[in-house]
């Protein structure tokens, strides 16, 4: 059985405590206590609570940055992009629900210049997935409701996938998903 490094168990383990309890509610000494260190060990391994949290919001963040990145080269057609895009969504959420209930809900604790970074970061994402509904539209393939309607409706639609329910088949989940989002958009 391999081992993970010490840092990596605090990780996994504050993310979960950040989920049960939100980040303003959890303590370094509550996580300590789940990683079985005493809080003043534990600083050797973190400097400060929001060290973990920078490294959930960006880690994630950098997740779906270099994953619509990789379906811009792969894919052309704007309808591809979207569909692509959305089981990008499903895979990250089911790879790992516990970071990004994290990511979702708790990056507005997030002080500067981490907080100022990471909305860069999120309108950046945004700005290219509005890119990819307009030139959609424009080339007719998309319906013409209000690009921002079609962007928050369709990430508002992908938010809750990481509270999956037991029995739910990705492939299943990823099919009835991108049926309902997609078959909202196309003409």
């Amino acid at each position: 059985m391999v081992r993970k490094p010490k840092k990596q168990v605090i990780y996994e383990a504050a993310a979960r405590l950040f989920q049960e309890k939100g980040y303003s509610a959890a303590s370094m000494r509550d996580l300590a206590e789940r990683v079985n260190l005493k809080a003043s060990s534990l600083y050797s391994h973190i400097r400060k609570k929001e060290e973990i949290l920078q490294k959930i919001c960006f880690d994630n963040a950098r997740r779906f940055l270099e994953g619509l990145d990789e379906i811009q080269q792969q894919f052309s057609s704007p309808l591809a992009q979207l569909e692509a895009v959305i089981f990008l969504h499903i895979d990250i959420a089911l790879d790992d629900p516990t970071s990004i209930t994290v990511f979702n809900d708790e990056w507005k604790h997030l002080e500067d210049p981490y907080l100022k970074d990471f909305v860069k970061l999120r309108k950046n994402y945004e700005q290219r997935l509005l890119d990819i509904i307009q030139e959609g539209q424009s080339s007719g393939v998309f319906t013409t409701v209000t690009p921002t309607t079609a962007l928050n409706t369709m990430l508002t639609s992908l938010r809750w996938v990481h509270y999956k329910h037991a029995g739910d088949e990705p492939e299943k989940l990823r099919k009835d998903i991108s049926a309902l989002i997609l078959g909202g958009i196309k003409v």
